[in-house]
C-alpha cells in the first residue's frame, strides 16, 4: 500500500489501471451506443416471446387492410410451412436469433390464415338492398341500444318476404316504433329491409364489418308497429338464448323500477348492458368528461367484479380457522373468481369487448390456480392471444386496441414501480398519512398512464379528447370501483330473491356521485378538444411505439416514444371541401373550420361522424340564400355553396337539371340520371349510380376540376361490403 497526502490510501494496481486507461483511444460515439444496444438487447432474453403476439396481430391487421379477399389456402400454407420450419429449427438446436425469427414470421402468417378462417367460418347471407318495404317474421333475440330513430332489438328471422331461405340472413337489427317486444316473442313487422350500413366516410369506422363478424346480416327500419306472430319452435341455441337475455332484460327492467328511469338506467347499462334508458344529456356528459368506458361493459367491470369476489372470499376463508386450515384460500377465492367472471359475462350478454376482457380474467385467475404471478406481461401477452385467435377481427376495434394499450402500459408500470419499504413502528397516523399518499400518488400516475397509452386510439377513432378526463376518473374511479360496481353485483345477484333492495339503493347513489362528476366536469369550459384523423399509417406506428415502450427492459425503450406520439404529430391533410353522404341524401361544405350541412336534420349521426374526423364544426346551412324544396337544395348564389342536392327517389327532369346545373359546381343526385342538358357540361354530376357502387364521398377542389376518394375504393371488395339505402340504415349509436 502507498499513502499519500492527509492519510489517503490507493492500491498500486488500480494507479497501473488508471494509467492504461488513460492511454487508450476512445471509443467513438457510435461504438459506445453499439454496447449499449446489445447490453439491453441481453437484458431481453425473457422478453423477446412478448413480441409473438404483437406479430400474430399484425397477421391479422394486415388481412383486413386488404382491398380484395384473399384464397385461403395460400394464407393457410405459408401458416403451416413456416410454422414448421419454426419447430423443426428448434428441434435441431438453431441459434436463439434465427428462432426468434422464425417464430415471428410463424406468428405473422398464422394471424393471416386465422382471420381469413374466422371470416368463412362466420360468413352468412347478407341482406340486398330491397327497393320496396318488406315482411319480416322472426323471433326477438335482445333488446339492443337505442338508434337515432328508435327503439332497436335483435331477431332471428324466420321468413322474409321475397327471400329464399337460404339467402334469409341469421340476424337482424330492427328498429321498432314504440315500445320495443321482450326478448323470446314470436313477431311480426313491415319495413324497409338493408345490408348492415357503409362507413360515413370514406376511411371512417366500417359499422358493416363490426356487423359481419357478430352474425348481423342486415337491418330493418319498420314502418309499421310491431305484431305478434305465430311461428314455428326454433331451435334449442336460440331458445337458450331467448331465455338468458330474457333474464337479463327482465333484471335491467326491476333495477330501473327501484332506481327510476336516470339513475336506474345507468345502472342497468353497467349491470345487463341495456342502454335503453339512459338519456342523450348524461350520455354526452359522460363522454365529454371521460367516464363514458365505465357505462359499456368491458374490462374495468370484470376486473372490478372478479377483483371484489375474489378478495371477499379470500377474506371469508382467512376469517374462518376451520377452512382456512384445510385450504388454499387463494385458489379458492380464484374458483370464485371464475365463476363471477363467467356469470357476469352472461349477464351482461357477452358483447365482444366483455368476452376479451373475461378471457384476459379468467387467465389470471388461472395462473393463481397454477401457483403463477396472476398480473405479468406473460398473462397479457397469453391473453391477446387467445383473444386474437378466437376474435381476429378484434385487432381493428378501438375496444381492443385501447383496453390492451392501457392494460399493457399499467403491468409495465407495475414492473418498475418501486417496492415500498416497511415502516417499523412507525406511530400509527404516520403510517396512515403515508398509506394515503401512496395511493393517491399510484392513482394519479396510474390514470395518467393509461390515458397517455389510450390518447393515440381515442383521437383517432373517437376524435375528441376530454381534457379533464383525469380529474374526472380520479373523482369518479373510487366510487365506481369500491361503492358502485360491488354494490351492483350484490344487488344484481340478490333482486330475483327480492333482497337486492339495499344494495341497488347504495349503487344508486354512487351513479349519483359519478353523474354529478360527469355534469360538473363536461360544463367546464374547454371541456372537450376534437382532434381530426391522422393518416392511416398513423395508428399502426403509434400501436407499435406504446407496445415497444411497455415490452421493452432499459432505457431504450423510450426510443418508441415518437412513434407512440405519431397520431398527435404526424401532420393532418387538408380537409375535404365536399362531403356527400352515401346515397347522396345528405352533404356538407367546408368553410374555414366549419362544415355548413344542407340537410341539418338528417343523418346527424353519420355528419357528426365525418365532422369531428376532420376536424371540423358542423352547422345548418343558412336559410337564405338557399332555394329548398321537398326533394332538393340548391344554392342560389355561388357564395352560397357549391353544392345542390336532388334527394327525391324519383329523377329530376331535364328542366330541374338545368336549374340544378346553373346553380351549382357539384350537382348531386340519388337517382340515376339518364340525360343531361347542356348547362351541365363542365359541371360534376353524381348520381344513384355512383353512389350505389362508392357509397360516401370526400371531394377535393384541384384547379378547375375536383379530386373524389370514395368509401368503397377505400374499404374494397370483401364479404362485408354490400351498400345500403342510407334513407333506412340506422348507423346511430
Amino acid at each position: 500500500m502507498t499513502t499519500v497526502e492527509e492519510g489517503e490510501v490507493i492500491n498500486k494496481g488500480s494507479v497501473a489501471e488508471a494509467l492504461i486507461r488513460s492511454r487508450a483511444p476512445k471509443r467513438s460515439l457510435a461504438v459506445r451506443l453499439l454496447d449499449v444496444a446489445r447490453a439491453e438487447a441481453a437484458d431481453q432474453t425473457d422478453r423477446w416471446r412478448l413480441w409473438a403476439p404483437v406479430f400474430f396481430g399484425a397477421g391479422c391487421a394486415a388481412y383486413f387492410a386488404l382491398k380484395t379477399e384473399p384464397p385461403a389456402w395460400p394464407l393457410i400454407l405459408a401458416a403451416v410451412v413456416t410454422g414448421g420450419v419454426w419447430i423443426a429449427a428448434r428441434r435441431r438446436g438453431l441459434g436463439r436469433r434465427w428462432t426468434l425469427i422464425l417464430l415471428m414470421l410463424a406468428c405473422l402468417c398464422g394471424g393471416l390464415a386465422v382471420a381469413k378462417l374466422r371470416t368463412e367460418a362466420v360468413e352468412g347471407p347478407i341482406a340486398p338492398s330491397m327497393d320496396r318495404p318488406t315482411l319480416v317474421e322472426a323471433w326477438v333475440m335482445d333488446v339492443d341500444s337505442p338508434g337515432e330513430r328508435g327503439a332497436r332489438i335483435v331477431m332471428a328471422p324466420v321468413r322474409i318476404r321475397g327471400l329464399a331461405p337460404e339467402a334469409t340472413p341469421v340476424r337482424l337489427r330492427a328498429t321498432v316504433r314504440g315500445e320495443p317486444p321482450r326478448p323470446g316473442e314470436a313477431v311480426r313487422l313491415y319495413g324497409i329491409l338493408n345490408p348492415p350500413p357503409a362507413p360515413a366516410s370514406p376511411g371512417a369506422y366500417d359499422f358493416g364489418r363490426n356487423a359481419f363478424f357478430q352474425g348481423m346480416g342486415g337491418t330493418l327500419f319498420a314502418l309499421s308497429d310491431t305484431r305478434a306472430a305465430t311461428l314455428s319452435p326454433p331451435p334449442w341455441r336460440v331458445r337458450m338464448a331467448m331465455k338468458i337475455n330474457a333474464v337479463r332484460y327482465a333484471l335491467a327492467q326491476r333495477i330501473v323500477e327501484r332506481l327510476g328511469p336516470r339513475i336506474g338506467g345507468i345502472a342497468a347499462a353497467m349491470t345487463t348492458g341495456h342502454e335503453t334508458w339512459i338519456g342523450q344529456e348524461d350520455l354526452d356528459a359522460m363522454r365529454d368528461s371521460g367516464l363514458a368506458h365505465i357505462l359499456s361493459i368491458s374490462g374495468l367491470h370484470m376486473a372490478v367484479v372478479g377483483g371484489f369476489v375474489f378478495f371477499a372470499v379470500r377474506l371469508g376463508v382467512a376469517a374462518w380457522p376451520w377452512l382456512a386450515l384445510r385450504v388454499s384460500g387463494k385458489k379458492v377465492a380464484a374458483i370464485a373468481g371464475l365463476a363471477a367472471v363467467a356469470t357476469y359475462l352472461v349477464i351482461s350478454g357477452a358483447p365482444p369487448p366483455a368476452e376479451r376482457a373475461a378471457i384476459t380474467a379468467s387467465i389470471a385467475f388461472a395462473a393463481i390456480l397454477l401457483d403463477r404471478q396472476a398480473v405479468t406481461m406473460h398473462a397479457l401477452a397469453v391473453a391477446a392471444f387467445v383473444v386474437l385467435a378466437l376474435q381476429p377481427e378484434a385487432v381493428v376495434t378501438p375496444g381492443f386496441q385501447m383496453s390492451f394499450a392501457a392494460t399493457a402500459a399499467l403491468v409495465a408500470l407495475v414492473e418498475a414501480w418501486p417496492k415500498r419499504i416497511k415502516e417499523i413502528s412507525a406511530p400509527w397516523p404516520i403510517v396512515a398519512a403515508q398509506r394515503l399518499g401512496s395511493w393517491l400518488v399510484a392513482a394519479c400516475t396510474a390514470s395518467l398512464v393509461a390515458g397517455l397509452a389510450t390518447g393515440p386510439f381515442a383521437m383517432q377513432h373517437f376524435n375528441r379528447t376530454a381534457m379533464y378526463g383525469l380529474f374526472a376518473n380520479l373523482s369518479a374511479a373510487p366510487v365506481a370501483d369500491f361503492v358502485l360496481m360491488p354494490a351492483l353485483a350484490l344487488g344484481a345477484a340478490l333482486e330475483p330473491l327480492g333482497l337486492g333492495a339495499p344494495f341497488l339503493w347504495l349503487a344508486g347513489k354512487g351513479v349519483e356521485v359519478m353523474l354529478a362528476v360527469g355534469h360538473w366536469t363536461a360544463d367546464l369550459p374547454g371541456a372537450v378538444r376534437t382532434v381530426a384523423s391522422a393518416p392511416t399509417a398513423a395508428l399502426p406506428l403509434a400501436f407499435v411505439g406504446v407496445l415497444f415502450i411497455c415490452l421493452w427492459r432499459g432505457r431504450l425503450r423510450w426510443l418508441g416514444l415518437p412513434l407512440a406520439a405519431a397520431v398527435l404529430i404526424w401532420p393532418r391533410p387538408a380537409a375535404p371541401d365536399v362531403w356527400i353522404g352515401d346515397g347522396g341524401t345528405n352533404a356538407a361544405f367546408r368553410r374555414g373550420e366549419v362544415a355548413v350541412v344542407i340537410r341539418p336534420q338528417v343523418r346527424t349521426f353519420a355528419v357528426d361522424l365525418w365532422s369531428r374526423r376532420r376536424g371540423l364544426t358542423p352547422a345548418p346551412r343558412a336559410e337564405e340564400g338557399w332555394a329548398c324544396k321537398r326533394s332538393f337544395c340548391a344554392p342560389e348564389t355561388a357564395e352560397a355553396g357549391p353544392v345542390a342536392l336532388w334527394w327525391g327517389k324519383a329523377a329530376p327532369g331535364i328542366e330541374q337539371m338545368d336549374a340544378l346545373c346553373r346553380s351549382a359546381q357539384i350537382i348531386s343526385s340519388r337517382a340515376e340520371i339518364r340525360a343531361l342538358p347542356p348547362s351541365c357540361e363542365g359541371r360534376l354530376v353524381l348520381d344513384g349510380v355512383d353512389y350505389g357502387r362508392g357509397g360516401s364521398v370526400e371531394l377535393w377542389r384541384e384547379g378547375a376540376g375536383w379530386k373524389a376518394v370514395w368509401a368503397a375504393d377505400v374499404r374494397g371488395r370483401r364479404p362485408w361490403t354490400r351498400q345500403a339505402d342510407p334513407d333506412f340504415s340506422d348507423s346511430g349509436g
